[in-house]
């Protein structure tokens, strides 16, 4: 790893990963992690599919344990609650599936909407409402009654985006973000996770392979690479780097240390 580290700038730490392996069965895919998420940045993970991006943000969330090391959220140790602090801790992230996972017999309204009708006491029409906002949030309005099948590939993304961030999260999670979508459809989405950022100082972690991605959203940039973080550092250091794995990844280049598999 560089020297760079995020606590030189004097940032409030909000999720901290120290040492965390993960294995399925004889493929150990997280083989000592570190990283420190600080509050209100938007941080990228870079790795080849099957590196255990996706694998990480579910032992954030609390989906998976590690088999050794410890993942803090605001200094409570995630692998240590139990069901009832489990469903707390998950209330303030919102997540952004690879496929929007949207579900297909729901209305554009009751997806959004899953998460306060289902876990506040809101009266529906301050729940419609802050669907309503959301979607608007989004650049989406006058679908709240449609289907996702009616939806475009681009129109499905911004909608789980609008349901991750329905109940005011204090994290969003997004697992590939731009996956499946066209050069303009991805650069809206781009802009949405920037503006979303800002406007609701959110904290944030991406993953991703999409270089183009990485380099607009992120503040700080961190590589998996044989399951562990072998770089931190901000967009124009890693275009800066002459990290050898690095350089090879952000180059899209065949030769290099990692392996064409």
């Amino acid at each position: 790893m560089n020297s760079w580290s995020p606590n030189s700038l004097g940032k409030q730490s909000m999720i901290e990963i120290n040492g965390v392996q993960k294995s399925f069965r004889d493929n150990h895919v997280l083989r000592g992690v570190d990283l420190t998420i600080n509050k209100g940045e938007t941080t990228v993970i870079l790795g080849r599919s099957g590196c255990g991006k996706s694998v990480l943000l579910k032992l954030i969330m609390g989906l998976m344990k590690p088999d050794q090391g410890e993942i803090l959220v605001n200094g409570d140790n995630v692998a240590s609650m139990n069901d009832k602090q489990l469903s707390g801790l998950r209330q303030k992230f919102g997540m952004l599936f690879q496929a929007s996972a949207l579900f297909d017999s729901m209305t554009v309204d009751e997806n959004v909407g899953l998460g306060l009708r289902e876990h506040t006491k809101l009266p529906e029409p301050e729940v419609r409402q802050r669907v309503a906002e959301k979607l608007k949030m989004v650049g989406l309005s006058a679908v709240e009654h449609q289907k996702p099948a009616a939806l475009s590939g681009g129109m499905k993304k911004r909608v789980g985006l609008a349901r991750a961030i329905a109940m005011d999260p204090e994290y969003v999670l997004y697992d590939e973000p731009t996956t499946g979508l066209d050069p303009i459809m991805a650069d809206v989405i781009n802009e949405l996770i920037i503006s979303l950022r800002n406007t609701l100082t959110i904290t944030s972690i991406a993953v991703t392979h999409d270089i183009v991605s990485a380099y607009k959203i992120a503040d700080r940039i961190a590589m998996l690479y044989e399951g562990k973080i072998i770089f931190v550092g901000t967009p124009d250091e890693v275009k800066n780097t002459d990290h050898a794995v690095v350089r090879q990844f952000i180059e899209g280049s065949s030769q290099g240390p990692i392996p064409a598999l």
